[in-house]
């Protein structure tokens, strides 16, 4: 059967819809998890963090869309990849997932009790559902960076070699440090646009520049690491792109600095890095200025650029193997179907666009700042 698209193009979009995904997850959900991260530390009242709570309560579940549209697209695009990374990463899964659960059970039952100590032990429960996720994605990247410590034997049968205290490794605790650090700065943005300005407005600023300019500093040692340190791999030999999906049919090799070989290649790619820099910047230039929407477009922008860094990166590989130099997973070798490809690029056309439009419908419809006195006014709110 012939198909309108070549298996090449095919596994070319679909890692670039990867990307798309983990991107729309981090602007979305990531405020989400930014403002919970910060709430204890700037709402110094029960109303002012109900006034924080409610800057995100229209949306947070909507938002959990993009994070089962990422999922879905591993397993269904890169069924290696999610085999390996979901069975080796299973505990710091579990650990993420037992911290998204407590997030919608805190917003829940915050509310149902006027006691102080109550709400105050569910405002907790927040923080870890906001800064739990955000610090150990990060952390999943960094290991990714690195390689992770798994084979393939002849059968395809995968075996992890690693445990959840070897993933916080200095280098991998330092880009979850950043992953909190950027969504911070972007909870910070968003509540910048979604909150009476004000007292808890300002304590947002505070901490807003505190995240930009300590994800600056982050971004840049963990640039330095990558370009100086011993981590990175290259492919080794002719690579058939459009090849059957076997991990086994090619090689790779570990070569210190390889991450920045794409950047020589291709110039373009270094648009990515630099607006890793850039957001960060405009961030602090706008707290400056007290410009709202500049704060948040640069809080934006830094998403975007640090996480397109890793994936230009490391292309075209996905999901490095450190311990075995034929397992390593990359867009060429690690894809489903040319079939399946092209059968889910069609439903994605159709589906990801109503996607876009009811999130953008939603934020339209529930789009204002909250205040103090629509707290204290509005029995519907948290």
């Amino acid at each position: 059967m012939e198909l309108p698209l070549d298996y090449e193009t095919l596994r070319l979009i679909w890692w670039l819809l990867l990307g798309v995904l983990l991107i729309g997850f981090a602007l979305t959900d990531g405020y989400d998890l930014g403002v919970a991260t910060v709430m204890p530390f700037i709402g110094r009242t029960d109303e002012e963090r109900r006034m924080l709570i409610n800057s995100i309560a229209p949306h947070w579940e909507g938002h959990q869309v993009w994070f089962i549209l990422g999922g879905g697209a591993i397993f269904a695009a890169w069924p290696f990849v999610y085999a390996i990374s979901f069975s080796g990463f299973y505990l710091a899964m579990f650990l993420v997932l037992a911290a998204l659960i407590l997030r919608p059970v805190a917003f829940k039952y915050r509310s149902k009790h006027d006691e102080a100590g109550w709400r105050s032990r569910w405002d907790w429960a927040l923080f870890i559902g906001g800064m739990v996720p955000a610090l150990v994605f990060g952390v999943a990247v960094g290991n990714v960076l690195q390689g992770a410590p798994f084979r393939l034997d002849s059968d395809l049968r995968s075996y992890y070699e690693g445990g959840l205290i070897g993933l916080f490794t200095p280098f991998a605790l330092l880009t979850g440090a950043l992953s909190v650090a950027m969504l911070v700065l972007h909870g910070a943005g968003w509540l910048s646009l979604r909150i009476e300005r004000g007292a808890v407005l300002d304590r947002a600023r505070r901490w807003a520049m505190i995240s930009a300019v300590t994800a600056i500093l982050l971004f840049a040692m963990g640039g330095l690491m990558v370009a100086f340190g011993t981590m990175g791999f290259r492919s080794e030999g002719l690579i058939d792109t459009g090849g059957p999906s076997n991990p086994l049919r090619s090689m790779s090799v570990a070569a210190p600095g390889a991450w920045l070989d794409n950047y020589g290649r291709y110039p373009w790619m270094l648009l990515a890095p630099a607006l890793g820099f850039i957001g960060p910047v405009l961030a602090i230039i706008a707290l400056k200025s007290r410009n709202e929407k500049l704060l948040f477009t640069g809080s934006s922008l830094a998403v975007i650029g640090m996480i397109a860094t890793v994936g230009l990166s490391m292309f075209p590989f996905i999901l490095p193997s450190s311990i075995d130099s034929r397992s390593s997973l990359t867009v060429w070798n690690a894809s489903s179907s040319h079939l399946t490809l092209f059968i889910m690029l069609v439903v994605t056309a159709v589906l990801l666009p109503l996607v876009l439009a009811y999130t953008a419908w939603a934020m339209k419809v529930m789009f204002g700042r909250i205040t103090l006195a629509d707290v204290r006014s509005n029995p519907d709110f948290y």
